[in-house]
């Protein structure tokens, strides 16, 4: 079974599913396959203002609470404290589509150290600099040296990932993220994405059943 999850790397809600992605990616028999939706970039992205900073912090703590990922002091002072910084998540995403392109198996890792980057240490990932640093730290020097420089290959394949994603999501009516579709037999359905927050082990137990 294939199951395609959709998200974006400057959700607070993905970063929430971490755990649960990683114990349907080690389930026997399930194929994950990342699709970045591009939700935050492009015209998605918008300034960082005190109200969104705001929003997005008291957001992050129900996640908290609800899921007991940590949202730090450093991201609420040095990223959300960014006002008049761009919350654009074409960077991270960019980031994601070179890592695919050379190693692809790492990709996971990649999404995460990102994801701790941001959230647990305040670094701001919507800087492509940022992004490169973070890639190289994490042992992934062939995409970050890719990213430093993106060539047309490169930003031909954030645009085609990220356009699959929203077709993807336009077909199922998808309107935000996390998301889950799952693909057997030449058929496809979603995914209650509610499941990544609380009701993993049913999945779970589902998915090994099919």
């Amino acid at each position: 079974m294939q199951i395609t999850y959709l998200f974006d790397p400057l959700c607070g809600w993905c970063y929430a599913a971490s755990p649960a992605i990683e114990r349907i990616a080690s389930t026997a028999g399930v194929d994950l396959k990342l699709a970045p939706t591009g939700l935050f970039a492009g015209e998605g992205a918008r300034l960082m203002d005190k109200s969104f900073a705001d929003f997005a912090w008291q957001n992050d703590r129900r996640i908290a609470r609800l899921t007991g990922q940590v949202f730090s002091e450093a991201y609420q002072s040095d990223v959300l404290g960014a006002v008049g910084s761009v919350f654009d998540s074409a960077p991270a995403t960019l980031g994601l589509v070179a890592v695919g392109l050379t190693e692809p198996a790492q990709e996971r890792e990649a999404l995460k150290a990102l994801q701790k980057a941001r959230y647990v240490a305040g670094r701001d990932n919507t800087s492509l600099d940022n992004v490169v640093a973070v890639l190289r730290e994490a042992g992934l020097t062939a995409a970050a040296d890719r990213l430093a420089a993106p060539d047309e290959a490169l930003l031909h394949e954030y645009r085609r990932r990220v356009e699959g994603a929203r077709k993807l999501m336009s077909e199922f009516g998808l309107m935000g993220v996390p998301a889950l579709v799952a693909e057997q037999d030449g058929r496809r359905h979603t995914l209650p994405a509610g499941a990544l927050f609380g009701g993993i082990d049913e999945l779970i137990d589902g998915l090994k059943a099919a």
